[in-house]
């Protein structure tokens, strides 16, 4: 989507050029996310409801959580972007296959992404999961998810059972290094039985020196255990936050306080505009959202412009470079196919 002109600018923008990134998106689709994950999701908000008093069939809530899951192609998700102003989001997709039943094997997900990708080009920047159980398996289809489907990162769910700086991802991240890829690891709290100390952020601070070419995000980092994730961001030159799920922030003052104070800490160039969407379809909007970071709204009350549009575009944009060219996607297309017919494979 296009800059809005200077004269109308959209939910967030300032003058044309400056673009809106959502850093932590997600598929809305069973065939992304887990049945598991979904049901408990639902548990969690039905017990939430009943206890103000409201009276929801178990069932009727899991059917309202499926029912915003069924975008396998991503375009509901793409017009609510648009309708919200986002030019890009960060698509992040966590590897939960060594935890939980899924409908896609790793392989048959990242081909269904490329799809996804390629029928809206430009939008998305895929973030691909990985767990260090993958093995050789798991390294090689990473390579071939960056190098064959573009892909611009990866992700790490690290309350799958292991930490961030587990040796076993160093091949992942060296692979990284080398072609400038930023490592997006969830942090904080979960789902289900999945372990939540995985989810401290000083947990991938061995990484982050291990690693000094390679830009880590803490994912939530802003919202859950802030004092570690900016402690990490202001000494560690390559360790990044976003704060993606801000409006759920457990703040006695509200989640615009709260990220007014982050703003404030003087890591503005360190912080990632995020939503975490669609995860919240059901009682947010994310025109909303997005339009809560407008120039002069109380979230940003006193913080520079020039701190606004980092955080709101700028920052994500330098950490994953230019989006990839229609002539290098179709030179890929054309290596692959050549490939895959030498190879034997589909012509």
């Amino acid at each position: 989507m296009a800059a809005p002109a200077a004269d109308t600018p959209g939910p967030g923008t300032g003058p044309a050029g400056h673009r809106i990134v959502d850093a932590q998106v997600q598929l809305g689709s069973q065939l992304a996310i887990p049945r598991a994950f979904l049901e408990y999701q639902a548990a969690n908000a039905h017990h939430r409801l009943t206890a103000y008093g409201h009276s929801v069939r178990p069932e009727r809530m899991l059917d309202r959580v499926l029912s915003v899951h069924q975008d396998d192609d991503a375009d509901r998700l793409v017009a609510e972007l648009d309708e919200a102003g986002v030019d890009e989001a960060f698509l992040v997709v966590p590897d939960y296959s060594h935890v939980a039943r899924c409908a896609l094997t790793p392989a048959e997900l990242a081909g269904h992404l490329d799809k996804v990708n390629r029928r809206h080009p430009g939008r998305f920047r895929v973030f691909w999961g990985v767990d260090p159980r993958g093995g050789k398996d798991g390294l090689d289809l990473f390579e071939r998810c960056v190098g064959d489907y573009g892909f611009a990162g990866l992700k790490l769910y690290p309350l799958c059972g292991y930490s961030p700086s587990d040796r076993r991802l160093y091949p992942y991240f060296e692979l990284c290094e080398a072609r400038g890829l930023p490592v997006l690891s969830h942090t904080g709290p979960g789902w289900g039985q999945l372990d939540f100390e995985y989810g401290m952020p000083l947990l991938l601070d061995e990484a982050a020196r291990d690693f000094p070419g390679v830009n880590f995000i803490l994912g939530h980092g802003g919202v859950t255990h802030v004092d570690e994730a900016t402690y990490l961001c202001a000494h560690r030159p390559n360790v990044h936050l976003d704060i993606s799920q801000f409006h759920s922030v457990l703040a006695a003052d509200g989640w615009q306080a709260h990220v007014n104070r982050l703003f404030r800490l003087g890591i503005s160039h360190k912080i990632l505009f995020g939503t975490c969407w669609p995860s919240y379809r059901l009682s947010e909007s994310l025109p909303g959202l997005v339009a809560a970071f407008a120039k002069g709204q109380p979230a940003v009350a006193g913080i520079k412009e020039a701190d606004r549009r980092m955080i709101m575009g700028g920052n994500s944009l330098r950490l994953v470079g230019p989006a990839r060219t229609d002539t290098q996607n179709a030179l890929q297309d054309t290596t692959r196919t050549n490939t895959e017919t030498e190879r034997g494979g589909r012509t």
